[in-house]
């Protein structure tokens, strides 16, 4: 078979590991598409990439929450991470929002910011309170369901809520932590009392 031909078999088999769920968790390890395609399957994953932009997708890496790799990672250190297939994000927000309502949206950009801001951990109790202060009742813990059953948030057993896989992977923590501080200071810019402009005193002849 031609080299041609030997990388159009290892595309069509990454594109079957990463489109077709395996495990609990979507998405593919490293060292499972290092087993199919060989060492050279970050080369694989690149042309598979250039292929899905037509279709606003992406081959997204996302390391495990305590590795933080180098600049370049190494193949050892691709072979720890995860893979997953998401938006590219050149569509447009409503398009993203499809099955979203706003306030649903808000809430986890909420929480989820508010776990980055605690070291990656909160009280479940903690997070319902702060919600409550954005929604009704009825619906935070319908909410904060979703966002674990969706793969957003994973809780333990002592009701400790972390950020999971789909954060990583479709989330731009520092670019949403910066666009709810600047949210933050326009709001208190706009709240701020107007100065009002001294009176002219009449000159006196």
């Amino acid at each position: 078979m031609s080299k041609k031909g030997v990388y159009a078999s290892k595309i069509k088999r990454a594109t079957q590991m990463l489109f077709y769920k395996h495990h609990q968790k979507p998405g593919v390890k490293g060292w499972e598409l290092h087993k199919a395609l060989g060492s050279d399957y970050p080369k694989v994953l690149d042309v598979l990439d250039d292929y899905l932009k037509s279709l606003d997708l992406q081959v997204k890496t996302v390391f495990e929450e305590k590795i933080k790799p180098s600049e370049k990672p190494s193949i050892q250190e691709l072979d720890k991470a995860r893979f997953y297939v998401t938006m590219r994000g050149d569509s447009s927000p409503k398009e993203k929002m499809i099955g979203w309502r706003i306030d649903d949206l808000a809430g986890l950009a909420i929480t989820i910011s508010y776990i980055i801001s605690n070291k990656g951990q909160a009280a479940r109790k903690d997070v319902e309170k702060l919600l409550g202060e954005k929604m009704p009742n009825w619906k935070i813990n319908l909410n904060i369901d979703r966002y674990i059953r969706y793969g957003y948030l994973n809780q333990d057993e002592k009701g400790q809520l972390y950020l999971d896989w789909r954060t990583r992977a479709e989330v731009n923590e520092k670019a949403l932590i910066d666009m709810l501080l600047n949210a933050e200071e326009q709001k208190a810019t706009n709240s701020e009392p107007a100065e009002e402009e001294p009176e002219e005193q009449e000159e006196k002849d």
